[in-house]
Order: structure tokens, then C-alpha cells, then sequence
């Protein structure tokens, strides 16, 4: 057996839950991971990618020497209208194509050059351009300290609000919403707590795949604890064998059945009037307009029965504790923000909120994603929340960051979404992207692929070059979560540490790190010396930020060194706050928002009869980024498209058989996996997979509120197709620049 030199307790880099790992060092290598029994988060369980997904680290496609592009070393102009088509192998080795330039050959460089380079160009666009033309994605990956520092980076410096990050392709919906009828957007309870509910609802969420160690606790709620569960979802997941009723409705339709929901709670006297009087405002206007969402009008668009719906709204509303868990199946829809209302409204009707063992808790995908939007990692709010329009908390940053008043701009910046579509001659021309991968992750690539190439300048900082780094023209090679130091804030607002377990590899350095050099950089280039860089430490940088922002006012690496704080924590002696609202909202009152049901902006017809909807797999993790570098991947090597026996029969489809999969944005081909997990008339597709990306096909269409993209429900055709055109598991194809 082997003895480890060292063991580092960290938090785990995968989804929203935060589980606390224990990395087993020997001779600078992690050779296992475990974790600690006592740990509040996952009580010593794992999931597949916690336990197993950490060997990407070592993975020799790994980028660890700073790229630039050679046009820019030999002072060349650009090549213009040159978007190449580019194999790299499975060992990460170039396969040869005769188109490819010598010009957009990738060199190894030294990290004084690639970043003299990135300054000298952002620079002369943000001189040329303004602010306007400048736009930035942080990472829900990175920490809380390198998300704090970027977004610093392109406020005080290049003076644009163009910051975003994934929130806004998972739960701007939900944010949306919640920030509208409560005034905070985050998880309302700790999802621990699920053990004291007695009823509770997952809706848009398949938690055993996505969260998984949450899912565990569901089990274990309803198994050991006899709480009721109702699940809400188009596929037949896991947790619907642990459930009292499945209400498996058709992708898109969650404001009739949810809105019927509260009709009947309504109608049979079901609701919480002390709660309403007390605590809630627009009551009224809101019953008036629930009138046509009875259960059978709900049934004819959602397809579940409409005594089903009413033995759902009296299980929930007759709770003791009741709780509701939701996940992107909500909020991924161009109605995504009233999705989320609906489930509010349910909320309030009943008093299921501000109690332990209750609450409103939407389970956030990524491990920081929280975190990240908590740092002011968005367009619309400095860190905590702070709206960049508003004239006082414009003039806090200011004097936090010492830059001179009026400084800051107050001008909403563009959102995620709104970057790229924004990529052309007087607009965006200089995307910085720290982590993320938009070329997976945003819906019809197709069109993403033409935002990209009309950028005139980007920089991507990551660990490898996935199908985003294809197309910049300078890679600065950052350390994975065991290389650094740091915070992350997980699903239910509990701020842990990050901590170093080994040696950064090769020259890669800590994102936080990079950015300061960058900065330092941008302000001798502006003749701007004002602005704190300077930092010895990611505490340094943390307590920074709390200085402004108070919900984390009262936290320090040495208060968290073993357990994190769940926040708000305003005071140094604050022991935080597992539970939210229990005395009142952010806002005062919650507010009764009526909502209508607009359907999703693309039906099946007879020319695409199937329902889309796409998703994350057990195995994988967002854009494959991490996990398609790991052993992982020899679990789940392929992309598979589910559809059910009476569907493939249909068709004539059989198990495992090539499929194309067409919708009016594109096409890829898959094998199938024909089950039951679905549904009638619903094809599900993960969309890890860059040689077969299910983003290819979903809608652009965008809530109009949340500006969050419709990937859960779009019109597809699916036929039998060659196994000649699968795309070999071996290649990936990257379309970029290289």
C-alpha cells in the first residue's frame, strides 16, 4: 500500500454540491482521493467524477507553457477569413492538413512575451475602440479570488460592464425571478436539510446524475425519514423510483402545470393566509390570474393527468415542511423567469420558505458557479449584488479600487449571450475568455462559430485548448483547483477552501496570478498606477472584496480552515445563515407576479416530430473540458441520443444503432440507446461531446427577461443513419483558428 507524503483537504472542482476531498499526495502526485466523514457537505461520499476525475491534471494534451500566435511574434498582420478545420489525436499530436497557415501556428513562448503581447493588443482596441469593445467571460470553475480580480480587471481598467459567465446559460432564469419577487437569488436553505422535509418537489433536475451526493440525501429523506417526493420531469430519472408521484410532463410546460398546481391550492382552501397577509404583496391580482389554469387545462399542454396535478398541490400544500429543488429544466427556456415564478408562487401560497426544511433551492450546476456570480462575475452587478447603475454602489467600488470618481461605468453591461452576437466592426472586438468554452456551450454553434471569427482579438486562460482555445490568438496556461489556493462557494452559499496539493505543472500559473501580471501591465500602458494589484495572498484579495460586500464581511481563510460558513456572515463572530428569510425578504415583501404560459418557440411538427431536450450525464461535466481528459471517458466515450421503444420502432431504429439527428440550426449523428428513460416523443442528448455536440442543434431563442437560451426544448428529426458517418471516438474535430 502506498503511504502518501502529505494529505491536502480541498473542495472538489465538479458541480454545485461542494463536497470536501482529501488528495493523497506522493512524491507530488496525487495518487487517490478521499474524503473526510466528518464533513458537513457529503458526510465522506463521493461521486464517480469527485472520487476518480482529478488524473485530467496529468493528461498530456495539457497546455503548460504560454501560446502565441506566430503572426503576432513576427509583427505579420492577421490572416483574415481563415477558419481552419483541425484534428488533434487522441495523444493531443497534430494531424496535418494542407490548409492550415503558417501564420496561425501556435508558438511556445515565455510568460513576459505572451503577456506583453496580450497588454499591447487589449490596449490598442480599448484606445481605438472604448470601453464598448472590450468584453470578458469568467469562470464558475476558477475561485472566488480570480473571479473577483478579472471582473476588477475590466471594470477599473478597460471601464465596461461586458462581464459575464455561465450563470447566464443555466440559472439566469431562476436569478431572474428570484431577485424580482424575493430580492436574493441564492438557495434559500442548505440542502442537507432535505431530511426534514416531509414533502418536497424536484423539478428540471435529474440530481442523481447532476448532483449526485444530493441525491443521496433525497434517498435517504424518503427512505429513512418517510418524506414524500415528487418529481417533475419529462424523463424517467432515477429518483422517480424513490418518488410518490412522477408528473412526467412534456419539455416546456411548467407554467400551466405548476400554475394549475396552485389553482387547486387556491380553490380548496389550501393556502397560508397568515404567510400572505404577513409577508407577501399582489396576492389579489395573482388569484385573479390563476382562473383558466385548472388541472385540465394543464393536461391538455402537459400531458400529465389532471388528478395527478391535484394530488401533487395537496401533498405540498398540506406539509408540514414542504421544500422545492429545481435545476436547469426550469430555467433553460425562453420563459425560463416565469418558469421559476411559478414554483415561487407555490412558495408563498403555502409558507414553505423561511424554516428550516423548506425553501426555494435552485441547485447550481458548477462548483463556483455561485461563487462566481456572488464576485461580480455579471453584467448588471458589482460583487454582492450591487447594481452597476446605481450611483452608490458605483461610488463604493470606486473608492475600494481607488479609481477616480465617475470612473466606473454605470452602464448595464452585455450579457453572455448578447457578447458574441455583439462580435463585429463597431462592437465587440477583444473577448478575453478565463475557463469557459462558449463553443460548446452555446446553443446552434453554428452561429457561434461566426461570432468567433469575427472577434479581432482573444485571449484564452485554461488548462487546455478545447474547441474556444481553438480560436485565440494567445493561451495563457493556468493551474487546475489542486495547483492553488483559494475559496469556492458551493450550491447552498457555503464559502470552503481551495488549497494546493501539488506543484504547478511546467510554467502554468495560478489564475489569480496571471490576471495581477496582466493588470499591472494594462496600467503602465495607460499610465494608470492607482489600483491595487499587488496582492501576497488570495486571503489579501478575499477580504477585499468583503470590505464592500457584506455578506462575506465576517469570513476568513482562518474561520472556514476546517468547516466552511454558509452566508450571509456580516460580522467577524457571525456563525452564518443555513437559513434564509425567516424574518423577511431582501425586498420587503414577496411579490405575487402573474405569470401566462407562452409556449417554447419551436413545436414538433410533422417535418421534426420530436421534442429535444438536452442534459448532463453521471460520467461528464459541462463542456467536457475536464472530464474527456480523464478516465472518465473510457466509461462514457461516445454521445448517445435517447428515444423510446415506440418511437425507434417507429422508426426503425434499433439499440445502438447510427442515428442522425436533424434539427433547422444542424445535424449530428449517434448511436442510440433506446429506454424507457424517456418519454413519448422526447429525444435526449448530453452535450459533452464536441464530435457530436447537441448544441448544434438547439434554439437561440431567448427568454426575454433572463436572456437565457432555450436548450430544453427544440424540434428535431431523428433516421436511421451509416456507421460510416459517426465521428470517430479517436478525433475530435475543433473548428478554429489553429
Amino acid at each position: 500500500m502506498i503511504k502518501p507524503d502529505r494529505i491536502v483537504t480541498t473542495t472538489c472542482p465538479y458541480c454545485g454540491v461542494g463536497c470536501n476531498l482529501q488528495l493523497h499526495v506522493k512524491d507530488d502526485f496525487i495518487f487517490k482521493v478521499t474524503s473526510p466523514f466528518d464533513s458537513p457537505v457529503n458526510h465522506g461520499n463521493l461521486c464517480v467524477k469527485g472520487r476518480f476525475g482529478y488524473d485530467y491534471i496529468y493528461h498530456p494534451k495539457r497546455v503548460t507553457t504560454p501560446l502565441v500566435r506566430r503572426y503576432l511574434l513576427e509583427g505579420k498582420p492577421k490572416p483574415e477569413g481563415r477558419e481552419q478545420v483541425f484534428a488533434v489525436s487522441k495523444d493531443g499530436k497534430p494531424i496535418e492538413h494542407s490548409q492550415i497557415s503558417n501564420l496561425w501556428d501556435w508558438v511556445e513562448t515565455d510568460w513576459g512575451t505572451a503577456l506583453n503581447i496580450t497588454a499591447d493588443k487589449l490596449v490598442e482596441i480599448y484606445q481605438r475602440d472604448g470601453s464598448d469593445a472590450m468584453a470578458v467571460y469568467c469562470c464558475a470553475k476558477a475561485t472566488n479570488e480570480d473571479n473577483y480580480l478579472l471582473q476588477k480587471m475590466y471594470r477599473a481598467i478597460f471601464r465596461t460592464n461586458n462581464v459575464d459567465h455561465c450563470t447566464r446559460l443555466c440559472h439566469a432564469g431562476s436569478v431572474v425571478a428570484l431577485q424580482q419577487a424575493v430580492g436574493s437569488s441564492a438557495m434559500s436553505n442548505t440542502a442537507s436539510q432535505v431530511i426534514q422535509n416531509d414533502v418536497f418537489i424536484v423539478t428540471g433536475s435529474n440530481t442523481s446524475e447532476n448532483h449526485p451526493i444530493i441525491a443521496l440525501q433525497m434517498k435517504e429523506a424518503v427512505e429513512k425519514h418517510g418524506a414524500k417526493m415528487i418529481v417533475v420531469d419529462p424523463r424517467r430519472i432515477d429518483l422517480v423510483d424513490f418518488a410518490e408521484l412522477w408528473l412526467p410532463l412534456k419539455p416546456g410546460t411548467n407554467v400551466p402545470l405548476f400554475s394549475a398546481m396552485a389553482h387547486v391550492i387556491v380553490k380548496e382552501g389550501l393556502v397560508n393566509n397568515e404567510f400572505i397577509a404577513n409577508r407577501t404583496e399582489g396576492y389579489q391580482e395573482f388569484v385573479e390570474s390563476l382562473e383558466k389554469f385548472t388541472p385540465e387545462y394543464a393536461e391538455k399542454i402537459s400531458g400529465v393527468p389532471a388528478e395527478d396535478i391535484r394530488k401533487a398541490a395537496r401533498l405540498y400544500a398540506k406539509a408540514r415542511n414542504g421544500a422545492i429543488y429545481w435545476g436547469m429544466g426550469i430555467s433553460q427556456l425562453s420563459h425560463g423567469t416565469a418558469s421559476a415564478l411559478t414554483l415561487i408562487h407555490l412558495a408563498f401560497l403555502t409558507g414553505h420558505i423561511g424554516r428550516e426544511g423548506t425553501g426555494l433551492n435552485p441547485l447550481r450546476g458548477q462548483n463556483n458557479v455561485q461563487g462566481a456570480s456572488d464576485m461580480g462575475a455579471m453584467p448588471y452587478h458589482y460583487p454582492g449584488y450591487m447594481r452597476v447603475d446605481n450611483e452608490d454602489n458605483a461610488k463604493k467600488w470606486e473608492t475600494a479600487w481607488r479609481v477616480e470618481p465617475g470612473g466606473l461605468s454605470r452602464k448595464l453591461g452585455l450579457t453572455t449571450t448578447e457578447i458574441l452576437s455583439h462580435a463585429h466592426e463597431g462592437g465587440v472586438r477583444a473577448l478575453y475568455i478565463m475557463g469557459e468554452n462558449p463553443m460548446m456551450s452555446e446553443p446552434n454553434l453554428n452561429v457561434t462559430r461566426e461570432h468567433m471569427k469575427e472577434l479581432e482579438f482573444i485571449v484564452a486562460q485554461d488548462i487546455f485548448i478545447n474547441e474556444s482555445g481553438a480560436f485565440a490568438d494567445v493561451f495563457l496556461p493556468a493551474t487546475p483547483f489542486a495547483e492553488k489556493e483559494g475559496t469556492f462557494s458551493n450550491t447552498d452559499r457555503r464559502v470552503q477552501r481551495v488549497r494546493q496539493a501539488q506543484t504547478p505543472r511546467g510554467q502554468s500559473r495560478p489564475d489569480w496570478q496571471i490576471i495581477c501580471d496582466l493588470a499591472l501591465r494594462l496600467e503602465l500602458r495607460l499610465k494608470r498606477a492607482t489600483v491595487k494589484w499587488d496582492y501576497s495572498d488570495p486571503e489579501e484579495i478575499l477580504r477585499e472584496m468583503a470590505s464592500v460586500n457584506t455578506d462575506y464581511a465576517g469570513i476568513t481563510y482562518q474561520r472556514i480552515e476546517k468547516v466552511g460558513l454558509q452566508y450571509p456572515v456580516p460580522t467577524m463572530d457571525h456563525p452564518g445563515t443555513p437559513t434564509l428569510f425567516k424574518e423577511s425578504f431582501p425586498r420587503g415583501r414577496g411579490k405575487f407576479i402573474p405569470v401566462d404560459y407562452v409556449p417554447v418557440k419551436e413545436e414538433p411538427d410533422d417535418e421534426y416530430p420530436f421534442i429535444l431536450t438536452t442534459g448532463r450525464l453521471l460520467e461528464h461535466w459541462h463542456g467536457g473540458t475536464m472530464t474527456r481528459h480523464s478516465a472518465l471517458n473510457e466509461i462514457y466515450p461516445e454521445a448517445r441520443v435517447e428515444i423510446h421503444p415506440a418511437d425507434a420502432e417507429l422508426h426503425g431504429i434499433r439499440n445502438g444503432d447510427p442515428v442522425k439527428v436533424q434539427s433547422r440550426r444542424g445535424e449530428i449523428v449517434v448511436r442510440a440507446t433506446v429506454t424507457e428513460k424517456t418519454t413519448v416523443g422526447v429525444v435526449f442528448i448530453p452535450w459533452h461531446f464536441a464530435e457530436a455536440a447537441g448544441n448544434l442543434l438547439t434554439n437561440d431563442a431567448l427568454d426575454p427577461q433572463a436572456l437565457i437560451p432555450e436548450f430544453k426544448a427544440c424540434a428535431v428529426q431523428v433516421f436511421p443513419a451509416r456507421e460510416n458517418e459517426l465521428a470517430h471516438p479517436d478525433v475530435m474535430l475543433q473548428r478554429g483558428r489553429y
